[in-house]
């Protein structure tokens, strides 16, 4: 088990004071639109993301979570409406400065350090960590050489996160990375967090775990049904939602 201090006390991590916010931001999303055949699934949304902050990402099942979050990295073209950041467009260059990691890992068939190769090899110019710095901050050390499809779930997740960190990238999207893992493994994975955001990197999380959330967030956006119902400070989400849906969700009404 990694417990919290012996993750902090990482020295490729641990930075003190948090650093100089992306570039990339603020994030501008005006009139974003997503259809499928005659069906709009995210309908008209306008958002503003800035830096500094853990923005998580709440709903229901269905609500358009992860369809938000593919469109603001660019894995899907919007139907319409418009999405820039730091007032650069959408493009191949602002997409390479950012990173995803997704519920189930996806890991090269290769060693756990020839993961870390890899993506280190393809941003070359931006190896500000060595692939021994990076396996120590992902508590991997012992498993370098070990093939990465024999790690356990956590283990695979920290390797994903680990990786998707590497290069130092201004945005890390997280589509409920935790998902799936015992207390031990998503502790080990929100201290990461953390100390990514400490670094600099602008995180938007996607979870349906409310604890996860309240320790986590600085602010929640709260979707329904395709729509952004709520973007407010985490602390006023949690005390006072202004959207009945949103009370229903946190009060466990809202499943679908």
């Amino acid at each position: 088990m990694l417990e919290r201090a012996q993750i902090l006390d990482r020295p490729a991590l641990a930075a003190g004071a948090r650093e100089e916010p992306s570039a990339l931001l603020p994030c501008e999303v005006r009139g974003l639109c997503f259809k499928a055949g005659d069906k709009q699934l995210i309908g008209n949304i306008d958002l503003t993301l800035v830096a500094g902050q853990v923005t998580i990402i709440l709903g229901p099942n269905g609500s358009g979570k992860t369809l938000l979050v593919r469109l603001l990295h660019g894995m899907i073209e919007p139907s319409s409406g418009e999405i820039s950041w730091g007032g650069m467009p959408l493009d191949e260059a602002t997409r390479k400065r950012q990173a995803m990691v997704f519920q189930s890992p996806v890991l090269l068939r290769r060693s756990v350090a020839a993961n870390i190769e890899f993506v280190l090899n393809l941003h070359d110019g931006s190896k500000l960590q060595t692939v021994e710095e990076i396996l120590h901050m992902a508590g991997l050390d012992d498993k370098a050489s070990q093939p990465a499809r024999l790690l356990s779930g956590g283990e695979r997740q920290r390797l994903a996160m680990a990786r998707a960190l590497a290069t130092r990238p201004d945005i890390l999207f997280l589509d409920e990375p935790t998902a799936s893992l015992d207390p031990a493994s998503t502790l080990a994975i929100e201290n990461i967090v953390s100390l990514a955001c400490d670094r600099g990197t602008k995180i938007i999380f996607i979870t349906h775990d409310i604890g996860q959330a309240r320790r986590l967030g600085d602010e929640v956006i709260f979707m329904h049904h395709g729509h952004i119902l709520e973007q407010s400070p985490a602390k006023r989400f949690f005390d006072s939602p202004s959207s009945t849906q949103a009370q229903d969700y946190l009060a466990g009404r809202i499943v679908l």
